[in-house]
């Protein structure tokens, strides 16, 4: 689909970037060229996906870090511009969450998923900020959310409004940083059928169904779906889009449900 060069040259840090839909980034970004920096806290992982990347011909590199610790984001960073020379897309994609009726939700519930999600965004943009700034490309930052974020989430308040906080960072942050060549955006997936999320939320609690019905398109998306929107996002091919939130659902946010 994409030009082997696309993302060539390009430097890239994905948190969460060791299993799911993360490495699925970091494997479509290696392929078209771009040398990666996975970041989690499972230094296994870590180590199995860069393994995997690196005997695929792709320059990766793995950093264990919490992203709801400032001082173990920055020095995340700072490796990753010493490793790779540069940083020109950071991809926000860790995450957490636990099905909860809210009127049971814990304040550490609360309190958790806050921190890993919208926390750890604003940490990651923030001491991504300068080199960025300095990317010979022009400075990329997608966040990955939810439109469920935005239209309400039943039973996962906590997610829904750090999904929502983080759209309202990204679309602030292209405002104030677009004069800085930074263009900031975000994804909104779908179900995602290979996902440990779509297995937690709907599989395991005997809802997968009725998610499928409420995809016009009737089927759960696959990873390889958002990592072309993460490619597109952090390529050339989208150096006029910024605030933008991609929607690649499905259709499941028009509430379509079927008989």
């Amino acid at each position: 689909m994409y030009a082997l060069n696309t993302l060539a040259g390009r430097v890239a840090f994905i948190t969460g970037g060791a299993t799911g839909i993360g490495l699925e980034i970091a494997t479509q970004y290696t392929r078209l060229g771009a040398a990666v920096v996975l970041a989690s806290r499972n230094q296994e992982k870590l180590d199995a996906a860069v393994e995997t990347l690196s005997k695929a011909g792709g320059k990766a590199a793995a950093y264990r870090m919490d992203v709801r610790d400032p001082d173990e984001v920055a020095a995340a960073i700072a490796f990753t511009t010493e490793r790779f020379g540069a940083l020109d897309i950071l991809v926000n994609n860790a995450a957490g969450n636990f099905p909860c009726a809210t009127a049971t939700l814990s304040p550490n519930g609360w309190r958790t998923v806050i921190d890993i999600d919208l926390n750890g965004t604003f940490y990651c943009c923030r001491a991504a900020y300068e080199a960025l700034k300095v990317s010979r490309f022009g400075g990329s930052i997608i966040s990955i959310i939810t439109m469920n974020g935005v239209t309400g989430w039943p039973n996962a308040a906590h997610a829904a409004a750090a999904k929502a906080g983080i759209l309202s960072l990204s679309r602030t942050l292209a405002v104030e940083w677009g004069g800085d060549g930074i263009r900031v955006n975000t994804i909104s997936p779908g179900p995602i059928g290979d996902t440990e999320g779509v297995q937690r939320m709907y599989q395991d609690t005997g809802k997968a169904e009725l998610e499928r019905k409420r995809v016009a398109l009737g089927r759960f998306g696959q990873r390889a779906d958002i990592a072309n929107a993460a490619v597109f996002l952090g390529s050339d091919l989208s150096n006029y889009v910024t605030g933008d939130n991609l929607i690649v659902d499905g259709g499941r946010w028009l509430k379509y449900v079927a008989a």
